[in-house]
């Protein structure tokens, strides 16, 4: 997994960008009819359910935008919240909170939105020991967000992208000429590179499951788009051999039975790329 240093450079790098992509060289409708000296005060109205995210960020974009702008939290990310409850006040400069706006909305709505879709996973896990996982599928240029979000939520993080973990899925295996192969080949390549990576390894099948467990090296196997049955079985084969994951259109209705199967981690890329925003405004007050 990155570092805590990595992490918040993706996050300054999203507000940097962000905040270019919408001021531009400059927030004319405010700068049009608001004096400069004009202060004001506004707060985060929620007018939905969920669980909250995103208080964290908002601070950071508010100090971005202006250091000098105050934020009174009423309510932390990771909280459920409900219809009219206020999650926080902001005051100062009432261009800079304008400017900041539409930034903290549309990243508080869409993390919320994942933080609850992931907690609502998470309840359907209580009483096993499985984890849920989030994807790489997530929506570029904004991963960090939406796994921070995951977290809030009460989830736990896959790798973050391509350079912080070893997955070898079907593509990487047909191109290398096989499982034995990609494992060998990636095992060599770790040790050329001077690289301590960890190695997942996706099975197609049982027959695949069967050829990962002769090879060493591997932290955990992929079970890919398994039925209940086979995956009971594979559990079974694998043993405390290495770490299990499920994965493969494993939804509400389903994940719990995948959890019953005995696997260490399930993971689902509709934590993320299947959620639908929390309704939030910002509301001068």
């Amino acid at each position: 997994m990155i570092s805590e240093i990595q992490f918040n450079k993706e996050i300054d790098l999203i507000i940097s960008n962000a905040i270019r992509e919408d001021v531009g060289d400059g927030d004319h409708s405010s700068l049009a009819c608001i004096p400069e000296t004009e202060t004001g005060k506004a707060k985060l109205l929620v007018k939905d359910e969920g669980i909250l995210a995103g208080v964290d960020f908002a601070i950071k974009v508010f100090e971005y935008v202006d250091p000098a702008i105050t934020v009174e939290v009423k309510i932390k990310d990771g909280t459920l919240v409900k219809y009219g409850d206020i999650a926080f006040y902001v005051s100062g400069s009432s261009q800079s909170i304008l400017k900041a706006e539409r930034l903290v909305l549309n990243a508080m709505q869409r993390m919320s939105a994942i933080a609850t879709k992931t907690h609502q996973f998470v309840k359907l896990l209580e009483g096993t020991e499985t984890k849920i996982l989030d994807t790489r599928k997530t929506t570029p240029g904004i991963r960090a967000l939406e796994k921070w979000a995951v977290k809030i939520g009460g989830g736990e993080n896959h790798r973050f992208a391509l350079y912080d973990m070893i997955m070898l899925k079907d593509n990487h295996i047909d191109f290398a000429g096989g499982i034995t192969k990609a494992i060998e080949k990636t095992k060599q390549y770790l040790i050329d590179n001077n690289l301590d990576l960890k190695i997942i390894v996706e099975a197609r099948n049982l027959d695949e499951i069967k050829e990962i467990l002769q090879t060493s090296g591997v932290y955990r196997i992929l079970i890919d788009n398994f039925d209940y049955e086979d995956t009971q079985k594979a559990v079974k084969m694998i043993g405390d051999t290495c770490l299990t994951e499920s994965s493969g259109g494993i939804n509400e209705k389903t994940v719990r039975k995948y959890a019953e199967c005995g696997v260490d981690f399930i993971s689902s890329g509709a934590l993320t790329h299947s959620v639908y925003n929390l309704d939030l405004s910002l509301k001068a007050v």
